[in-house]
């Protein structure tokens, strides 16, 4: 079987096609955060117009490279972003595909954009396998999750506020650095000393799995107003610190609960090396490994809500799902009882 994916969730227009047999066949990806920059974080309606326009080159573009079928034939099925998201954004994907689907006579299936990125890590061809803990850690969420099988997906714990990609996008903005911030303030990290502020670890002296970041940008706010701009490498590193502290507390405990063997960690921040590292360090030390997506996984891409997709339709699931905003992941139920 032949997916055609379409994320188009917030600010990445992304298709890919994934075939059961052969694996990811090709995938393509256009980045508004060129566009969004000048604003300095994403503007709803201008992301929706990209979306409109860069969607038919995108997807002509993958299936023109992909050899092999082609026109009617060129796909079996079609899946589509479904939630959660900006809801201009995913409606342009989601009629899309639905349009995509009817002319081809195939099913669209509405995905959930959160387990794409849980599930992205299979994607590797690597020896994960249920159950695992996952963190999916990006600039709209940080949720722990015991993924006990497919579908089956219980909270361990989540943000209270902001998150943790959010915490690096307002930092980058405190220390004048371009949007998006996750980025940036990783390179200007590494010019810094992590231990010259003492920024807090939010929530790791409570029990418990959640987490809280609104504060840790709070402090950041009030060091670069104390310190001056002279110190905008330590902040930065220091930031940073804190945060893969806290990640990294947090996932111990998760291990720790569930007994599992196995972390995932998928989203945005999931890119950043000093987690990436870390994380690796606290999965061994529980007798655990560390999964994590190729890098240009991490962010939003289509080849993700392509594997989403075939797994449900392999289980025989067919639902179209309309758009959602909002739409908790523990809500989703395996495909045999969807």
């Amino acid at each position: 079987m032949r997916v055609l994916g379409i994320e188009t969730s917030c600010d990445e227009t992304a298709v890919a096609l994934y075939d059961t047999d052969a694996g990811l066949l090709g995938h393509a990806l256009h980045s508004q955060a060129a566009m969004h920059a000048e604003y300095g974080g994403v503007v709803p309606e201008l992301a929706s117009r990209d979306h409109l326009a860069r969607i038919t080159p995108l997807m002509r573009s993958l299936l023109g490279e992909v050899p092999g079928r082609s026109g009617q034939d060129a796909f079996d099925a079609v899946a589509y972003t479904a939630g959660p998201g900006l809801i201009g954004a995913l409606l342009v994907g989601a009629t899309f595909a639905r349009a995509l689907a009817a002319a081809h006579g195939v099913p669209a299936l509405g995905v959930h954009h959160m387990e794409g990125h849980l599930l992205c890590p299979l994607l590797e061809g690597t020896d994960l396998a249920f159950p695992f803990v996952a963190l999916l850690v990006s600039g709209g969420h940080t949720q722990l999750i015991d993924v006990r099988a497919h579908g089956d997906y219980r909270l361990l714990g989540e943000t209270l506020d902001d998150a943790a990609g959010e915490a690096f996008d307002k930092t980058a903005k405190l220390l004048g650095l371009p949007y998006p911030g996750g980025p940036h303030v990783e390179r200007l990290a590494k010019e810094g000393n992590p231990e010259a502020f003492d920024l807090p670890r939010p929530m790791t002296r409570k029990p418990g799995l959640d987490f809280s970041f609104s504060g840790l940008k709070t402090a950041v706010y009030y060091a670069l107003d104390e310190n001056g701009a002279t110190n905008q490498a330590d902040v930065a590193a220091s930031f940073q610190a804190a945060v893969v502290d806290t990640l990294a507390v947090k996932c111990r405990r998760a291990l720790e609960v569930t007994g599992h063997e196995r972390l995932v960690v998928s989203g945005g921040c999931g890119a950043n090396m000093a987690v990436r590292e870390r994380l690796t360090e606290v999965a061994a030390a529980q007798g655990a490994r560390l999964y994590c997506p190729r890098m240009a996984f991490c962010t939003d891409n289509g080849a993700m809500i392509a594997f989403a997709g075939a797994l449900r339709l392999m289980a025989g699931e067919t639902v179209s799902h309309d758009v959602r905003a909002r739409w908790p992941l523990a809500e989703l139920r395996p495909p045999e009882a969807a």
